[in-house]
């Protein structure tokens, strides 16, 4: 072989390696997930008359949970684990959508006002306003078998009354639920941790109605 068709060879060689390197290379983007839209209102909520303005802040959170990744874990072989699913994430930290989740159920049924928004009102008006602060414990995809598995969601919820004075304690409590998750990926853990914080949605919803936060 002459030195020109072994040069031209050697760099036909070289293309071939380098586009194989690339395309080994070349990196896959994360799946991104949200909660989706509302839920139909089914049967329409009542309004029996005005409701009190309800505040609610940021959610806190630590550790995993101030990150984007969609977490689960297997519990029928360490429960103490938690681990992330390398090719997806959520749209947003879950304390966000969780809180704006919250926001648009409770929404439905009296007014809800960011923290800055409860200052000026409190400002301009003196009224009283109630505050629902809340910490996110757990958020996570969690695998009871490798066939079956649930979205468990867990809050502690605090519920205060803020006046010109300060704030005063009405009550604490956890919020512990989940929802059956409809296929053993991480789409179908969103499906069943959106389905569990619609839930609750609801159960705080009934919380406030048993309170001082009732109209």
């Amino acid at each position: 072989m002459s030195r020109f068709l072994r040069g031209a060879a050697t760099v036909l060689s070289m293309a071939v390696l380098a586009g194989c390197a690339n395309i080994v290379d070349r990196p896959v983007r994360p799946s991104l997930f949200d909660m989706g839209p509302l839920p139909p209102i089914t049967p329409p909520i009542e309004r029996p008359g005005p409701r009190i303005a309800l505040v609610v802040p940021e959610i806190e959170a630590s550790g995993a949970l101030e990150g984007s990744a969609v977490l689960y874990r297997l519990a029928y072989a360490d429960d103490h684990q938690l681990r992330a699913y390398s090719q997806s994430r959520w749209s947003a930290p879950p304390p966000q959508l969780v809180r704006q989740r919250l926001r648009q159920q409770l929404g439905r049924e009296r007014p809800v006002l960011n923290l800055d928004e409860s200052a000026t009102l409190t400002r301009e008006t003196g009224q009283a306003l109630y505050l629902l602060r809340m910490e996110l414990e757990e958020f996570a995809h969690v695998f009871d078998s490798p066939t079956n598995s649930r979205g468990v969601i867990r809050l502690r919820a605090t519920l205060l009354a803020s006046t010109p004075g300060g704030e005063r304690l009405l009550g604490q409590r956890s919020i512990a639920v989940q929802g059956v998750a409809p296929t053993q990926d991480a789409s179908g853990g969103v499906r069943a941790l959106t389905e569990a914080t619609d839930a609750a949605a609801a159960d705080i919803s009934q919380w406030l109605l048993q309170s001082r936060v009732a109209p």
